[in-house]
């Protein structure tokens, strides 16, 4: 989702591993002004978080935007539940595949676009042990072939 005019704060590396993405869809954040400042700074961390769905809104829950030093104690809460803003059939739809289909809502990435923070989420499925052997495993098979053909085309 991220393009050209869009400046990447963070990326969540742990949702591809622990989960599959199926769809993602970008979500404007409703922050307070400290919040934005520490953002721009990249003062973000993914651990734990998620969305969740309450009263027909969309929350993300449980993401540490650190505290700006300069706002002092006109600061903002560090893991405090911020709503996301989409599109209300956007969030039906969203409501319903999580509701039926018992998907996980994952924020995936964070970064400012024409200077709106922005937030990229995954509607996600969570993986089995097994799924995450067999990407090792077929990481390390790739990783073992780039090795032969560099070190054959060495002699």
């Amino acid at each position: 989702m991220t393009g050209k005019s869009a400046k990447t704060v963070a990326r969540n590396k742990k949702a591809f591993h622990k989960y599959h993405v199926l769809e993602r869809f970008e979500a404007g954040l409703s922050l307070m002004g400290s919040e934005v400042k520490s953002l721009r700074a990249g003062q973000v961390n993914f651990a734990d978080s998620y969305v969740r769905l309450d009263d027909g809104e969309l929350y993300l829950v449980s993401l540490d935007i650190a505290p700006y030093k300069e706002a002092g104690v006109l600061g903002h809460e560090p893991r405090r539940r911020r709503k996301l803003l989409l599109h209300k059939r956007e969030m039906v739809r969203i409501g319903s595949q999580i509701l039926l289909k018992g998907l996980t809502l994952i924020p995936l990435s964070m970064y400012f676009k024409r200077g709106w923070a922005k937030v990229e989420i995954g509607l996600c499925r969570g993986k089995s042990r097994h799924d995450k052997r067999e990407i090792l495993k077929r990481r390390e098979a790739k990783k073992e072939i780039a090795r032969e053909v560099r070190s054959r085309h060495k002699k």
